[in-house]
């Protein structure tokens, strides 16, 4: 049917699929790109990376190494590299393996650079430290949220020069794969930087404690087949990562490098370190700190990610909505048999949506 001026009246299937696309991003900025002298962050920031290696080189020449979890990892690595397949059988000093297998990547990669030698791996976690900053910087000057003097703040944590270049941990690695994640998913490389966020979970899982607010950040943004693809790419990294574990001793491997159930020792806890032991090693305590993480969680989206959404009920809602719409439009067009049904719940669907 048409009306003045030749316009054709819309279908309702034809309004109920816009009614479901997303809106088209904002118009590109092209005004001439900000030069590097413009901004005064940006020499600010290569500057403090200069500065900072030179601190990263004085700490490892003259403050004394902490001992801690090296030799262990050395250990777990050797018997990997030695055929070793069972995770129960991948011990250290400090106990059993309970990191998932990019780890044992990773520091195999690391003994063979530094031959297990303490000195080399400093240096190599120097540079690891520098890659990282220079990671958070440019994140933060994308932002563009603080002012540029609010930078050094970065190089002033005494506890995160420690734990780099002073104790070797695999947290310094997860973390840079993980602030590389971000800086991807800011540039809006959603399935790369979700592979990337994976690799940081292998080599450490309490990176998934990022992902909730990760998931809402892809719905928010992606439809939901996007969501999907992206999501399985994470997967499939982690099975392909896993594999030579999976295929000979999955129940280690799953119940050893996931173990959600894990008790840590309360003489190495930094945060927690007023609360008493039995309180802290108590299954209590650990179900107490995961609820009120979720909490805080929902609250913080509910009132400040899906504010403009009306909340987080209502944006998951307008999603799930949206899915429904979609699948029925789907079988609308497959089988025209159906076609009167399909009308009226697109119609319902549609408007449960508004």
């Amino acid at each position: 049917m048409e009306i003045g001026g030749g316009r054709r009246l819309k279908s309702t299937e034809t309004m109920a699929v816009q009614s479901v696309t997303r809106s088209a991003p904002p118009p590109r900025n092209r005004s001439k790109p900000i030069t590097f002298l413009e901004n005064p962050k940006i020499p600010f920031a290569a500057a403090l990376l200069f500065g900072d290696a030179v601190l990263v080189s004085l700490i490892i020449a003259f403050v004394p190494y902490t001992k801690i979890d090296w030799d262990a990892y050395m250990s777990q690595v050797t018997g990997f590299l030695e055929g070793e397949r069972d995770y129960g059988n991948l011990k250290g000093d400090t106990g059993p393996l309970v990191y998932p297998a990019g780890f044992l990547y990773i520091y195999s990669a690391f003994q063979y650079l530094t031959s297990g030698h303490v000195y080399p791996a400093q240096i190599l976690f120097g540079i690891l430290y520098i890659i990282n900053l220079a990671i958070i910087l440019l994140i933060y000057v994308k932002t563009d949220v603080i002012p540029w003097w609010a930078l050094c703040l970065l190089s002033l944590s005494k506890r995160v020069h420690s734990i780099f270049v002073l104790r070797l941990f695999n947290d310094c690695v997860a973390m840079m794969f993980l602030h590389a994640a971000l800086l991807l998913l800011m540039h809006r490389k959603w399935n790369l930087g979700l592979i990337v966020f994976s690799v940081a979970v292998s080599v450490k899982m309490n990176v998934l404690l990022y992902a909730p607010p990760l998931l809402l950040l892809m719905l928010k943004s992606m439809d939901i087949m996007g969501v999907f693809w992206a999501l399985a790419g994470a997967a499939l990294v982690q099975i392909l990562l896993g594999l030579p574990f999976l295929v000979s001793h999955p129940v280690a491997y799953i119940s050893k490098a996931f173990n959600l159930g894990r008790v840590f020792i309360h003489f190495w806890s930094v945060n927690f370190k007023f609360i008493p032991e039995p309180v802290f090693v108590s299954k209590g305590f650990a179900i107490f700190l995961l609820a009120a993480h979720l909490i805080l969680l929902a609250l913080f989206a509910h009132y400040r990610w899906c504010k403009h959404e009306g909340g987080l009920f209502n944006f998951l809602h307008s999603r799930m909505v949206s899915v429904r719409l979609r699948f029925a439009l789907f079988f609308s067009s497959a089988s025209q048999k159906f076609g009167k049904g399909s009308s009226s719940t697109i119609k319902i669907l549609t408007k449960e949506r508004k």
